[in-house]
């Protein structure tokens, strides 16, 4: 796979901007909590290999376990996620899957139960900004690795 172009070099401002969306999530408490789980989740469903790839690094830098990184894809049969690690998942689907009849109501009270209106809509825009970075890596084929070293992501050892 070679990469279509570089939209970081083509829309610099745009990139930069997007960039200091995300870099503004990060010091949320909720994200700092859960980014990382709810970035996997998107980018497995969205079949982003170069947002999955960065977001399990990044995650294994800060000390998350290796079986939990495994379970991501299959949180509703492990038993290695908290109640709020779920509810975060389970809105995580909802809105990277969104059906023509939105987000449903249980799913939407289950979240409503974990989250207060704040942390609620911090995740919200966390799953939107993931979302975003999956769709551009996607659609223009951004390698995945290709990165490491400019966001440091080789100090995880997983190359």
């Amino acid at each position: 796979m070679s990469q279509r172009l570089n939209y970081f070099q083509v829309s610099e401002v745009l990139s930069k901007r997007y960039l200091d969306f995300s870099m503004t999530l990060k010091k949320v408490p909720v994200v700092q909590e859960l980014g990382q789980l709810v970035d996997i989740r998107a980018s497995q469903i969205n079949g982003c290999g170069f947002c999955l790839d960065m977001h399990v690094k990044e995650a294994t830098i800060r000390g998350e376990r290796a079986l939990r990184l495994h379970h991501v894809a299959i949180w509703r049969e492990s038993p290695l996620f908290s109640a709020r690690e779920r509810a975060a998942l389970a809105w995580t689907e909802a809105l990277t899957t969104l059906s023509p009849h939105g987000v449903p109501d249980d799913i939407y009270e289950s979240v409503r139960a974990q989250f207060s209106e704040s942390e609620l809509s911090d995740l919200t825009f966390l799953v939107v900004g993931i979302n975003g970075w999956n769709r551009l890596n996607v659609a223009f084929r951004t390698v995945p690795g290709s990165a490491d070293k400019e966001y440091g992501l080789d100090k995880a050892g997983l190359t």
